[in-house]
Protein backbone atom coordinates (compact mmCIF):
# COMPACT_ATOMS: atom_id res chain seq x y z
CA UNK A 1 0.00 0.00 0.00
CA UNK A 2 1.42 3.93 -0.58
CA UNK A 3 2.52 5.62 2.83
CA UNK A 4 -1.10 7.64 2.28
CA UNK A 5 -3.16 4.47 2.62
CA UNK A 6 -0.96 3.24 5.98
CA UNK A 7 -1.55 6.26 7.26
CA UNK A 8 -5.17 6.58 6.63
CA UNK A 9 -5.65 3.12 8.27
CA UNK A 10 -3.48 3.87 11.43
CA UNK A 11 -5.41 6.61 12.06
CA UNK A 12 -8.65 4.85 12.05
CA UNK A 13 -7.15 2.73 14.08
CA UNK A 14 -6.27 4.82 16.49
CA UNK A 15 -9.60 6.65 16.33
CA UNK A 16 -11.22 3.32 17.00
CA UNK A 17 -8.76 2.41 20.13
CA UNK A 18 -8.94 5.98 21.21
CA UNK A 19 -12.16 7.34 20.99
CA UNK A 20 -15.09 4.52 19.86
CA UNK A 21 -14.08 1.74 22.26
CA UNK A 22 -13.95 3.67 25.39
CA UNK A 23 -17.91 5.71 24.02
CA UNK A 24 -19.20 2.29 23.68
CA UNK A 25 -17.97 1.07 26.71
CA UNK A 26 -19.65 3.57 29.07
CA UNK A 27 -22.91 2.86 26.74
CA UNK A 28 -22.78 -0.50 27.42
CA UNK A 29 -22.13 0.67 31.13
CA UNK A 30 -25.56 2.97 30.90
CA UNK A 31 -27.88 0.61 28.98
CA UNK A 32 -26.53 -2.22 32.28
CA UNK A 33 -28.18 0.12 34.49
CA UNK A 34 -31.58 0.89 32.95
CA UNK A 35 -32.37 -2.70 34.54
CA UNK A 36 -33.47 -6.04 32.83
CA UNK A 37 -31.06 -7.29 29.72
CA UNK A 38 -33.31 -9.35 28.09
CA UNK A 39 -35.56 -6.77 26.95
CA UNK A 40 -33.31 -3.95 26.83
CA UNK A 41 -32.66 -2.51 23.47
CA UNK A 42 -29.83 0.14 23.84
CA UNK A 43 -27.71 -2.43 25.92
CA UNK A 44 -28.13 -5.20 22.51
CA UNK A 45 -27.55 -2.29 20.17
CA UNK A 46 -24.45 -1.43 21.79
CA UNK A 47 -23.42 -4.78 22.40
CA UNK A 48 -23.74 -5.33 18.40
CA UNK A 49 -21.51 -1.94 17.75
CA UNK A 50 -18.69 -3.07 20.31
CA UNK A 51 -18.73 -6.03 18.02
CA UNK A 52 -18.78 -4.03 14.93
CA UNK A 53 -15.85 -2.09 16.44
CA UNK A 54 -13.83 -4.84 18.24
CA UNK A 55 -13.94 -6.67 14.49
CA UNK A 56 -12.92 -3.58 12.88
CA UNK A 57 -9.71 -3.12 15.20
CA UNK A 58 -8.74 -7.13 14.66
CA UNK A 59 -8.87 -6.46 10.91
CA UNK A 60 -7.25 -2.92 11.16
CA UNK A 61 -4.17 -4.57 12.69
CA UNK A 62 -3.86 -7.38 10.64
CA UNK A 63 -3.69 -5.12 7.47
CA UNK A 64 -1.33 -2.54 9.25
CA UNK A 65 0.72 -5.90 10.04
CA UNK A 66 1.04 -7.77 7.32
CA UNK A 67 1.17 -4.38 4.81
CA UNK A 68 4.01 -2.97 3.03
CA UNK A 69 4.84 0.42 2.12
CA UNK A 70 5.65 1.33 -1.33
CA UNK A 71 7.09 5.04 -2.21
CA UNK A 72 5.85 5.79 -5.72
CA UNK A 73 7.81 8.83 -6.10
CA UNK A 74 11.19 5.89 -6.23
CA UNK A 75 9.30 4.39 -9.04
CA UNK A 76 9.75 4.72 -12.59
CA UNK A 77 9.06 3.38 -16.37
CA UNK A 78 5.75 1.38 -16.96
CA UNK A 79 2.50 0.99 -15.35
CA UNK A 80 2.50 -0.41 -12.10
CA UNK A 81 1.41 -0.26 -8.86
CA UNK A 82 1.31 3.20 -7.56
CA UNK A 83 1.50 4.82 -10.99
CA UNK A 84 -0.90 7.55 -11.31
CA UNK A 85 -2.00 7.39 -15.06
CA UNK A 86 -3.86 9.80 -17.07
CA UNK A 87 -6.42 7.61 -19.92
CA UNK A 88 -8.70 8.59 -22.84
CA UNK A 89 -11.48 6.93 -23.62
CA UNK A 90 -11.17 5.81 -27.09
CA UNK A 91 -15.35 5.58 -27.64
CA UNK A 92 -16.20 9.11 -25.62
CA UNK A 93 -12.70 11.06 -25.92
CA UNK A 94 -13.34 11.55 -21.42
CA UNK A 95 -9.78 11.67 -19.71
CA UNK A 96 -9.70 9.74 -16.52
CA UNK A 97 -6.91 9.83 -14.18
CA UNK A 98 -6.24 7.57 -11.75
CA UNK A 99 -3.77 6.45 -9.17
CA UNK A 100 -2.99 2.53 -9.07
CA UNK A 101 -3.65 1.61 -5.30
CA UNK A 102 -4.28 -1.52 -2.72
CA UNK A 103 -7.68 -2.89 -2.20
CA UNK A 104 -7.79 -1.32 1.51
CA UNK A 105 -7.10 2.29 0.07
CA UNK A 106 -8.84 1.98 -3.01
CA UNK A 107 -11.92 4.51 -3.81
CA UNK A 108 -12.92 5.06 -6.90
CA UNK A 109 -14.45 8.65 -6.51
CA UNK A 110 -11.13 10.34 -5.10
CA UNK A 111 -9.85 8.74 -8.47
CA UNK A 112 -8.20 5.33 -6.11
CA UNK A 113 -8.03 2.46 -8.09
CA UNK A 114 -8.10 -0.58 -6.81
CA UNK A 115 -5.18 -3.37 -8.35
CA UNK A 116 -7.28 -5.43 -8.27
CA UNK A 117 -9.85 -4.21 -10.52
CA UNK A 118 -10.32 -5.28 -14.25
CA UNK A 119 -9.08 -2.18 -15.35
CA UNK A 120 -5.79 -1.82 -13.61
CA UNK A 121 -5.00 -5.18 -13.99
CA UNK A 122 -4.98 -4.21 -17.78
CA UNK A 123 -3.23 -1.36 -17.58
CA UNK A 124 -0.25 -3.08 -15.71
CA UNK A 125 2.75 -3.22 -17.58
CA UNK A 126 1.79 -1.04 -20.69
CA UNK A 127 3.42 2.66 -21.38
CA UNK A 128 2.79 5.92 -22.79
CA UNK A 129 1.07 5.85 -26.00
CA UNK A 130 -0.44 1.99 -25.46
CA UNK A 131 -4.09 1.21 -26.26
CA UNK A 132 -5.61 -0.80 -23.49
CA UNK A 133 -8.46 -3.22 -23.95
CA UNK A 134 -10.97 -3.73 -21.31
CA UNK A 135 -13.76 -6.57 -20.39
CA UNK A 136 -15.83 -4.76 -17.59
CA UNK A 137 -19.23 -5.69 -15.95
CA UNK A 138 -20.55 -2.72 -18.13
CA UNK A 139 -18.88 -4.09 -21.24
CA UNK A 140 -16.04 -3.90 -22.89
CA UNK A 141 -13.88 -0.51 -23.24
CA UNK A 142 -10.81 0.41 -25.00
CA UNK A 143 -8.77 3.42 -23.28
CA UNK A 144 -5.16 4.77 -24.54
CA UNK A 145 -2.71 5.69 -21.76
CA UNK A 146 -1.59 9.35 -22.45
CA UNK A 147 0.44 9.79 -19.54
CA UNK A 148 2.47 7.58 -16.50
CA UNK A 149 3.52 9.54 -13.80
CA UNK A 150 4.55 8.35 -10.06
CA UNK A 151 3.88 11.01 -7.78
Amino acid sequence: MTRAGHTALETELKTLKSEERPAIIRAIAEAREHGDLSENAEYHSAREKQSFIEGRIKELEGVIGLAEVIDPTKLSGAIKFGATVTLVDEDTDEEKTWQIVGEHQANIEKGLLNIKSPIARALIGKEEGDSVEVRTPGGDKSYEVLKVAYI
